[in-house]
């Protein structure tokens, strides 16, 4: 993976996000972690072919992702490669806030199910 680092590109995505849900976006892993309210529900990163919009996705949203024929988020690690739960954001969605909107949406709606499914965590005792 290489490092992600057009900071007008990093402007352009969250303006792209922006309809669905005021996001952050957070430097993590030589890429960026787009995210609302603590949910990441996009990140950029450059697997080799160039910095790439990608958007979350679990078992309820990938049917629509892959019939728009987004790509899968593949990396190498330790030679293997490994699939994260995320897929390219369609090409014509990147032109517009509007046309991003729906595909946003369906990110937004990943994450917080992802969110809803993790549990909660322990205090820490005193």
């Amino acid at each position: 993976m290489t490092t992600a680092t057009n900071p007008e590109f990093v402007q352009h995505c969250l303006d792209l996000l922006a309809p669905v849900a005021p996001c952050t976006a957070k430097r993590m892993f030589g890429g960026w972690g787009l995210s609302t309210e603590g949910l990441t529900l996009a990140i950029i990163a450059d697997l080799g072919d160039g910095e790439r919009l990608w958007l979350k996705v679990d078992a309820n949203t990938l049917p629509q992702f892959e019939a728009a024929g987004c790509k899968p988020f593949v990396y190498l690690a330790k030679g293997k490669p490994m699939t994260m739960g995320y897929r390219s954001a369609p090409e014509d969605a990147m032109e517009s806030p509007a046309l991003m909107r729906p595909w946003a949406r369906l990110a937004l709606d990943a994450a917080v199910r992802a969110q809803a499914g993790k549990k909660p965590k322990k205090p820490a005792n005193i």
